[in-house]
């Protein structure tokens, strides 16, 4: 079944900022990698987003620069984990935990899968992608 796109609304632990996507991927994925973890303290379960996103709220949103090439963004009051964001596309990919629970979604995709630790592991079928791999598809340079 090929995923869809749904309009869905969440918000941080403590409510200080909203974010709203209107055209979100219904495809749960997990990212195992490294910083991921780093960040949340295990695996980051999220969904793309795309560029459709607005967020109320804004004045309580740090923004860590992660990379070169994306951002995370996090609530100052709270601590919650808002965004990862695309820098090149203005692209968001957002936690699904900010969201309340939705019957919509489908755990479909697991990536860094070559990075995930040995003491955890999901039961659910999934599309696996190394590292390399999604580096080979998601970040072609732009000609």
């Amino acid at each position: 079944m090929p995923d869809k796109t749904i309009e869905t609304s969440g918000n941080c632990l403590c409510g200080a900022t909203r974010v709203t996507a209107k055209r979100a991927s219904n495809n749960v994925g997990a990212c195992h990698c490294r910083m991921c973890r780093k960040w949340g303290g295990g695996p980051l379960m999220a969904f793309d987003c795309g560029t459709d996103v607005s967020i109320e709220g804004e004045e309580n949103i740090s923004v860590f620069n992660s990379s070169d090439w994306a951002e995370r963004g996090f609530c100052k009051q709270c601590g919650t984990h808002l965004f990862y964001r695309i820098k090149e596309g203005n692209q968001y990919v957002l936690p699904v935990g900010l969201f309340d629970d939705d019957e919509r979604l489908k755990f479909e995709d697991q990536i860094f899968i070559d990075e995930k630790p040995s003491f955890y592991d999901f039961a659910n079928k999934t599309n696996n992608m190394t590292g390399e791999e999604v580096f080979a598809k998601y970040m072609q340079p732009s000609e």
